[in-house]
């Protein structure tokens, strides 16, 4: 029997219970990749984050992939955040990802920035996941990758949207973020990501890869305020930095133990 370290993160979480819960476990080696995604399905989280120590890398201290419990994603920003908070020993760590690119993760105050692409994304008329999304998106955007962008009128309606998860599944592994301007923020968001495993997504840090550059041209500036409105709810600071993004929040260790194989 093996036993490998398992902690569980609460990222960007400011409370109890909220944020987005990731699975981090940090690995002496690779194991095949349909045993990380059996783990993965196991730990049945949105993400579970691997990690595998580099030794001879002057740009990263570590490799970093994330597996949802139905696939292997390029790019998640929450479990970032938590592998950060859980290996960090000084006031930053560095990440070497296959999809990616590099990624750091540094102290601020009692929290956590986050470095991740800045990504944008091209108007096209996508009816068939409107349809699934529901309600009435006034703008619709794509990124070739398989992420969509649907504006809507105000934050209410984007409260109210009730997919429907099977058709959406049907459309393949594609993130849907429904967005409008936020009540008591700049932004206000929900994701979806049924055809990647996960239904709603209860905070996601790659959907802000998107945001941050759709709201900061529209806004004017390039620091927001962000809420996404899952059940369990979270905050991210978010700045625009040429053609980087800065997502900040707090991580808050819930689980620690050991996984058996």
């Amino acid at each position: 029997m093996t036993s490998l370290p398992f902690t569980q993160v609460d990222a960007f979480a400011d409370s109890p219970f909220t944020g987005n819960p990731a699975a981090v476990m940090p690995l002496d080696a690779w194991l095949a990749d349909d045993v990380l995604q059996a783990i993965a399905a196991e730990n049945n989280l949105s993400e579970t984050a691997f990690t595998v120590p580099l030794a001879n890398d002057p740009e990263a201290d570590f490799e970093l992939r994330w597996f949802t419990p139905a696939v292997e994603v390029k790019l998640c920003g929450h479990a970032t955040l938590a592998s950060g908070h859980v290996l960090m020993q000084g006031e930053r760590v560095r990440f070497r990802t296959r999809h990616a690119g590099l990624l750091t993760v540094t102290r601020a105050g009692d929290g956590y920035a986050l470095s991740l692409p800045a990504w944008h994304m091209a108007p096209r008329a996508l009816p068939d996941l409107a349809a699934g999304l529901g309600g009435a998106p006034v703008e619709s955007h794509w990124r070739e990758g398989g992420y969509s962008l649907f504006l809507f009128p105000d934050a209410a309606t984007v409260r109210a949207l009730t997919p429907d998860f099977v058709a959406l599944k049907r459309l393949g592994d594609i993130m849907l973020i429904a967005t409008a301007p936020g009540e008591d923020s700049d932004i206000l968001s929900r994701v979806f990501v049924p055809g990647g495993g996960v239904d709603e997504d209860p905070v996601t840090g790659s959907a802000h890869c998107l945001l941050t550059p759709f709201w900061a041209g529209r806004l004017g500036k390039t620091a927001l305020s962000a809420v996404q409105a899952s059940a369990r709810g979270g905050r991210i600071g978010c700045e625009l930095a040429g053609d980087r993004v800065i997502l900040s929040g707090r991580c808050r260790t819930v689980i620690e133990g050991c996984f058996f194989l």
